[in-house]
């Protein structure tokens, strides 16, 4: 089995991140997963949250949501947005939070559940951050 697995982060403004990692964390939509090499097929959701890349040349990403595609030898993160950590403040989580609540305020209501777990998500960040 191979020691490390492809990582690309893709957003639509650009890709941030194109390297080989040991180990990486995502923000599922249910809870962190952690893709390492070897890692059995898997597609899922995610929410607002980081990416941490373990190994190699590392580093620290931020997503709003999008999508993640693991298999065996890859990890593939399509991000609605994605920036460096550095970039993320209370501040700039509790913009992105408000952002959320106007649609929230506007939703109908089969989009009610999901737009409130997101603010719940951004929430819980800015008061970490």
């Amino acid at each position: 089995m191979a020691e490390t697995l492809k990582f690309e982060l893709v957003s639509p403004e650009r890709m941030l991140a194109s390297k080989e990692a040991a180990a990486v964390v995502i923000p599922g939509q249910m809870g962190e997963i952690t893709a390492m090499p070897g890692h059995s097929l898997f597609f899922t959701t995610l929410r607002p949250g980081y990416v941490t890349v373990d190994g190699g040349a590392g580093g620290r990403y931020f997503v709003t949501g999008g999508f993640a595609e693991i298999s065996p030898e890859t990890l593939s993160v399509l991000a609605e947005e994605a920036v460096e950590a550095e970039v993320v403040t209370a501040d700039w989580l509790r913009g992105k939070m408000a952002d959320v609540q106007k649609l929230l305020d506007e939703a109908g209501e089969d989009r009610r559940t999901a737009l409130a777990q997101t603010v719940n998500d951004y929430a819980f960040l800015a008061e970490r951050a």
